[in-house]
């Protein structure tokens, strides 16, 4: 079983990679910002190890699958990404913000099972990807246009 300094080491690494992408969102004016996603990720942390925790006690008692609460927080954070997606005569907006919601939900998942490799390197990414890539986007329509 997990001991307190795991429980929080857990939750303290999801607040702050959430956090991460939760600023690059809210950098960019985005509704779903850094709040939204240290919560996304955090809870998402905290629904893993309650899963991880609910499989240690009833483990030979009881035929329990962790994954199936991950599955769950996989399909429910997709009804919260959709609500901020807008159709508009502009376009579709806000798939990217929704997309961030859920790649912070997974680095949560990630957290709270202990896959801090994992969870640390698509932070790294999931940044760098929403960071960097519209301005490469951008001077490829300018390069297109020509």
């Amino acid at each position: 079983m997990l001991d307190f300094t795991a429980v929080l080491t857990r939750i303290v690494l999801a607040v702050v990679l959430g956090g991460i992408i939760g600023l690059e969102r809210e950098k960019k004016g985005r509704n779903a910002g850094l709040r939204t996603h240290i919560l996304v990720c955090t809870g998402s942390s905290l629904i893993m190890l309650v899963s991880l925790y609910i499989f240690e006690i009833y483990q030979g008692k009881a035929p329990v699958d962790p994954s199936r609460i991950a599955a769950g927080v996989v399909t429910g954070i997709g009804f919260l990404g959709a609500g901020t997606i807008m159709g508009s005569s502009e376009g579709v907006k806000g798939l990217t913000t929704a997309a961030s919601i859920w790649v912070s939900s997974a680095i949560g998942l990630a957290v709270g099972c202990g896959f801090f490799s994992a969870a640390v390197i698509t932070t790294v990414v999931t940044f760098i990807t929403l960071a960097f890539l519209k301005h490469i986007e951008k001077k490829l329509e300018v390069t297109e246009n020509k």
